[in-house]
């Protein structure tokens, strides 16, 4: 079996992390993450918010000499969590701003998502019955369920913001998407005083 840790960055012998930063940027230029829901019936989110926003998705390897995959054209990184809720992918918001500075997040919802169909109280007793597993404190529970779409996409979009991994100069989206008209609407936005940023 071979030493994973050899396929790190941090392994290599021409690494220095201050250096590398930069370039890891360039090799792939995001701009935006969506952040929406794993369901594959809405698997083209990211391809509408892509068309949307002006992004490039899915994009092209990049391929060194060796053909090394060294890059990508794509412009918009897609985090797909249960939901599409903004709790999930916060972690993934700082790490991607960390890398690549991006500059709009975007939290969509979707029509007749999984999320609609119960209740907090309805998965956490489901879970005590079910499993003998008590998910009360586990979660928020203000991100478990979606039973209303505007309303849980202010929550989410107020998530991020509050989040201290999210720059202030960040633009924040929250979309509804229906599956079966593939109409994506805007619902909220929080985006920034270009005099503040």
């Amino acid at each position: 079996m071979p030493n994973f840790n050899d396929f790190s960055f941090k392994a290599q012998p021409w690494y220095n992390e201050a250096e590398f930063r930069p370039l890891f940027a360039k090799a792939v230029s995001l701009n935006t993450i969506v952040i929406h829901c794993f369901d594959p019936r809405a698997s083209e989110i990211p391809a509408v918010v892509a068309k949307h926003f002006g992004e490039v998705y899915p994009g092209e390897n990049v391929l060194d000499e060796a053909g090394n995959r060294v890059g990508h054209t794509t412009t918009l990184f897609p985090v797909s969590v249960a939901g599409g809720r903004a709790v999930a992918g916060v972690q993934s918001i700082a790490t991607m701003v960390h890398l690549f500075g991006i500059k709009r997040v975007v939290v969509v919802h979707h029509s007749f998502c999984g999320a609609t169909s119960f209740t907090n109280e309805g998965i956490i007793d489901a879970f005590k019955h079910e499993h003998g597993s008590d998910i009360s404190s586990a979660f928020d529970h203000d991100s478990i369920c979606i039973s209303d779409f505007e309303t849980s996409l202010k929550y989410d979009v107020g998530v991020v913001r509050a989040n201290p991994g999210v720059p202030a100069n960040v633009e924040i989206y929250g979309f509804f998407y229906n599956i079966d008209t593939l109409e994506l609407t805007e619902v909220v936005s929080d985006i920034p005083d270009q005099a503040e940023a």
